[in-house]
Parts: C-alpha cells; sequence; structure tokens
C-alpha cells in the first residue's frame, strides 16, 4: 500500500488542471476547482487552470502549449472520457503522448469499480508521457475527480512516496529528447 518515507524531502511540482466541458465556467466548475484545491493543499503548485470545449483540436492546442511550457510539469485534465459522441479528450491525448501509462487506467477503473460498481466500464480515463510531461485524464465528476486524485495522484505525485513515485522519475522523462541549445 501507500507509505510516505518522511525522512525524504517533499518536492513540489507544477500542476496544470484542464476541465473539458461545453457547458461549464470557472465559477460553475466543480470538478476542476476541487481537484485545484487538492493540489494546493498537498504542497503542490497550481501552475494553470483551463476550461475547453468538447472539440479535439481545442483540447489538442491546450495541451501542446503545456506540454512546451518548461514551468509545467504535469496536466490533469477533467472530462470527455466517456463514450458520447462530445468525449473526445482521450482521443486528443492521442495525438500527443509518446508513451502510454496504461497502469493509470486500470487502476482508476479498478477502483471506481468498488463504489460505482460496472458503471465505471463507460470511463476512459488514461495517462502518459509527452516531452517530459505526465498526463493524466479523468472522468469530470466530482466523485472521479476525488478517487482519481485521493487514491492514486496525490501518492504518484509525491516524492516520498515508497517503493516509486513519478516523481523520483521526472528527470529522465527528457533522456531521449535532443538536447537543448539555449
Amino acid at each position: 500500500m501507500s507509505k510516505l518515507d518522511l525522512t525524504r524531502p517533499f518536492l513540489p511540482v507544477r500542476i496544470a488542471v484542464m476541465t473539458v466541458s461545453d457547458t461549464r465556467t470557472l465559477e460553475t466548475d466543480t470538478s476542476g476547482g476541487l481537484l485545484a484545491e487538492r493540489i494546493v493543499a498537498a504542497g503542490h503548485e497550481l501552475a494553470a487552470r483551463s476550461i475547453e470545449p468538447d472539440d479535439v483540436d481545442h483540447i489538442t492546442g491546450c495541451l501542446k502549449e503545456w506540454i512546451a511550457d518548461p514551468d509545467i510539469d504535469v496536466i490533469i485534465s477533467t472530462g470527455g472520457t466517456g463514450v458520447t459522441g462530445r468525449d473526445v479528450t482521450p482521443e486528443a491525448y492521442e495525438q500527443v503522448l509518446e508513451k502510454r501509462i496504461e497502469g493509470f487506467g486500470e487502476l482508476f477503473r479498478m477502483l471506481s469499480y468498488q463504489k460505482i460498481g460496472t458503471s465505471t466500464i463507460q470511463s476512459r480515463a488514461l495517462a502518459g508521457v509527452a516531452r517530459g510531461t505526465y498526463l493524466f485524464a479523468l472522468p469530470g465528476s466530482s466523485g472521479a475527480v476525488k478517487d482519481g486524485w485521493d487514491d492514486i495522484l496525490i501518492w504518484q505525485l509525491d516524492s516520498r512516496h515508497r517503493p516509486c513515485n513519478f516523481v523520483e522519475l521526472m528527470p529522465r522523462l527528457r533522456e531521449h529528447l535532443p538536447a537543448s541549445h539555449d
């Protein structure tokens, strides 16, 4: 189970939150607001926040902008992971991901099954890496955000989590990329 090694330092990461919705605003975005609050409460930095329409080009554009931003380590989106015609977040992610983290979606659905039963099969939650940035796509409900953050991401984005965590891999995520000449 999740264990923290309190002899290790906590290393805050810079996380951007994207809500995918045709109807929500910053004022009515309860899932994105809940996620942003949890990120800050855990000691991380909320690096950016955006609401994007259910449109592959809009989502992909924002993802590319944030992936290119050296001040963003992680992107977490909420919404658009279902199976209806307007649910296109996974399709947008596929346009930018270099590597998928298959276990994220599998674990999310396993944990979700314990709470909502077989309805979890409708979720296409996923994760991966693009140009050294972690990307996580969660469903848009507040319950799904709680499940994804409280049961998975808070642990994997904590540098003290043992036996391993995503933070300690961050310096090696760009090994395959050509060195930049700034």
